[in-house]
């Protein structure tokens, strides 16, 4: 089985188990068990799908500039989880894949399949929320026709992203490719790095 047909019902399942309560203080109920990569799968979706709401509610021009502020931190907090679970997917592989061994001709990708993987998630929910958006009964027909003609451009970019996620994948257990990771180094969570932190130390 392609990786990628491991992860779309994960996702899915994720995206429709936060859309049960659609809020954000739900707290996730990882079906999955701790140490397998079903488990991190759901998990990085649901990051993502409490994280697209939080956008969303960001934006209310009439929120409260305090609640903003806390939004705002708890969106920090958010991006700085997926990014740490995004390298423990990448951990994942490459344990998988460390006794290959690569060609003398093998080159490396643009990014890891981890992050390639978290695009997908996203995708995933660009397509569950384009969908309601081209079936909404209260919107016009033209904004219904314009969505549902953007959730066409972005299935197919669904599967034209999952065919590249697999051959990544395939090209590394074939040594055609190799694996090499980047940790993130978010400077402006440091309080080393970040100016207006270590000034108040």
């Amino acid at each position: 089985m392609n990786f990628t047909t491991l992860c779309r019902p994960i996702f899915e399942a994720a995206i429709n188990d936060y859309h049960l309560t659609d809020n954000v203080d739900t707290p996730i109920n990882n079906p999955y068990p701790q140490g397998k990569i079903e488990h991190d799968l759901y998990l990085k979706c649901w990051i993502d799908t409490v994280q697209w709401h939080f956008e969303d509610i960001i934006r209310d021009p009439a929120i409260d500039p305090a609640a903003a502020l806390v939004l705002k931190r708890r969106i920090d907090k958010s991006n700085q989880d997926r990014t740490d679970l995004v390298e423990r997917i990448d951990s994942y592989f490459l344990t998988l894949y460390k006794d290959v061994a690569t060609l003398p001709d093998a080159t490396i990708n643009t990014e890891s399949p981890a992050w390639a993987i978290d695009r997908l998630s996203i995708l995933a929910l660009k397509i569950y929320h384009m969908k309601l958006e081209a079936e909404r009964q209260d919107a016009s027909p033209e904004h219904r026709k314009k969505c549902g003609d953007k959730l066409t451009v972005l299935l197919e970019q669904q599967r034209d992203l999952s065919s590249a996620i697999d051959t990544l994948i395939a090209d590394i257990a074939a040594g055609r490719k190799y694996m090499k990771v980047y940790k993130q180094m978010k400077m402006y969570n440091d309080t080393d790095t970040n100016p207006v932190l270590y000034a108040k130390k």
